[in-house]
């Protein structure tokens, strides 16, 4: 964590986050330094854009992906910029690798490969992403508003949306509920 502070985990909001957006979510961070945060929720459905609705943006010819494919609601900036989390299987022109298990691509290519079924084993697409000023998500870990945990492709990629935090919650191996939410000085 010292040189790439938080690249490559995920946060787990805690259970007290009422924020609409943010309350259970899990968030991959993709990049983390001096300079700020990035990353996007991998738990939230998009419920009225689809992958066929994206691909026809891109007038890229439809066609039925072998599997279906889910759109993530990645954050709440710039709600139509998509990115792919996937695992390190795919590599191409506009693929950054984040560690020896997962990688991101932003390029149009992704996405043409996913349609058709020639695309990373595992992925995940977000439209939007999550961001952080200097030093602000160590502030708001501080405040005990995210805990850290180690992602693995059986949480990113295989886990149900809808279970994805309580699962990540359940991989710290402690009860959330009992942490004190307040800080101070002793």
């Amino acid at each position: 964590m010292v040189n790439n502070y938080l690249t490559g985990k995920c946060l787990v909001s805690m259970p007290q986050v009422d924020d609409d957006l943010f309350a259970q979510s899990v968030v991959y961070i993709c990049m983390h330094n001096q300079e700020g945060a990035m990353g996007f929720m991998v738990n939230k459905q998009l419920k009225e854009f689809y992958f066929s609705d994206l691909m026809g943006q891109f007038n890229v010819a439809r066609v039925s992906p072998p599997e279906p494919v889910i759109l993530h609601q990645g954050g709440p900036l710039e709600k139509i910029r998509g990115f792919v989390l996937h695992s390190r299987d795919y590599d191409k022109e506009g693929t950054l690798p984040i560690d020896d298990q997962f990688a991101v691509s932003s390029s149009l290519g992704v996405l043409n490969d996913i349609a058709f079924g020639k695309g990373p084993r595992y992925n995940l697409i977000a439209l939007g992403y999550s961001s952080w000023s200097p030093k602000q998500l160590e502030s708001e870990i501080i405040y005990n508003n995210w805990l850290v945990v180690d992602p693995t492709p059986e949480l990113l990629f295989k886990t149900r949306d809808d279970l994805k935090w309580q699962r990540a919650i359940d991989e710290l191996g402690f009860d959330v509920n009992r942490i004190c939410m307040r800080t101070g000085c002793a």
